[in-house]
């Protein structure tokens, strides 16, 4: 099911869901930040396009998520608006006001401008380390309004349905929203960085139980993983997980050397292995979350 609009694009789809019905298993996974459609309106208005778009992007991870839900039964939420225009993973009073031409400083009723906002990562991006400001100009609100319109808000909605819908089939859902990072140091030694990085927004997003048997997995693998640090999940979590509701989510982060080549630019030798992790990930997880639904259900109630 293609949905949303991208500003821009002629009839370009925001975001596609790939779905079986019924669902074979409790688990969706959701890919907000590889979305590679861009506008031509969008791209000139950018200082550096392709700069940018390397480092926004979570590069072809996208690839990644259709790989594990075609072998795993998944559902899949993927999508195709780029982060550049606006982040799905950011709450809409994530905004820097400052990038509005003709708003005020925040809208009435919204709160000031959030911590990432001001470091440059908010609803819209604004600047990046390394490439400093990504635009030659301030946007309008009814530029805004438009992205939050087509993009954001339907995205969202079709995010928590498909989730009800799987709640409604097997008493809980789980969320599975993925992500990519850049290396977080070496990749060799004693203190060799992580390949991955699981986030419950600090045990508040996911049943310990669940989390436990995603390390378990990794572990298995042999595969080097951290727990919310760097990235402890985000807007997505905070919106849809709520374990007392029997909606579980798990923020999983892949370092992009793990998958993609040298330069980090395109699929690598690496990318199949990658899969099958998440390939195993899932299924460990889909058999743990189906035997336990009916329990946390009852222990919430």
């Amino acid at each position: 099911m293609d949905s949303g609009t991208i500003p821009g694009a002629g009839e370009s789809p925001a975001f596609s869901l790939f779905r079986r019905d019924p669902s074979p298993i409790p688990v969706l996974i959701a890919v907000p930040h590889a979305g590679r459609t861009y506008p031509a309106e969008l791209l000139g208005q950018m200082r550096d396009p392709a700069g940018a778009a390397l480092k926004l992007e979570d590069r072809y991870v996208d690839l990644v998520g259709q790989a594990v839900a075609a072998r795993s039964g998944a559902g899949l939420l993927v999508a195709h608006a780029p982060r550049a225009m606006i982040d799905l993973n950011r709450a809409p009073e994530e905004m820097d006001w400052e990038m509005v031409a003709d708003a005020r400083d925040a809208r009435p009723g919204e709160p000031a401008t959030a911590r990432r906002a001001r470091g440059g990562l908010g609803l819209v991006p604004r600047r990046l380390p390394g490439l400093g400001e990504i635009w030659k100009r301030r946007m309008t609100e009814a530029e805004l309004d438009a992205r939050l319109a087509g993009i954001h808000t339907p995205y969202h909605e079709a995010l928590a349905g498909e989730l009800g819908a799987i709640r409604a089939r097997w008493g809980a859902a789980l969320l599975l929203d993925l992500h990519s990072m850049p290396p977080l140091g070496p990749k060799r030694g004693v203190h060799a960085s992580a390949d991955f990085v699981v986030g419950d927004r600090f045990g508040s997003s996911c049943d310990g139980l669940l989390c436990a048997a995603a390390f378990d997995h990794f572990a298995a693998s042999g595969r080097r993983v951290a727990h919310n640090r760097p990235y402890a999940g985000g807007y997505a979590l905070d919106r849809h997980a709520a374990p007392a509701r029997g909606a579980h989510g798990l923020q999983i982060e892949i370092c992009r050397s793990a998958y993609l080549d040298g330069a980090l630019r395109e699929p690598g030798a690496g990318f199949d292995a990658v899969a099958e992790v998440l390939v195993g990930l899932v299924r460990r997880l889909a058999s743990e979350f189906a035997g336990q639904a009916g329990a946390m259900r009852q222990a919430a109630e």
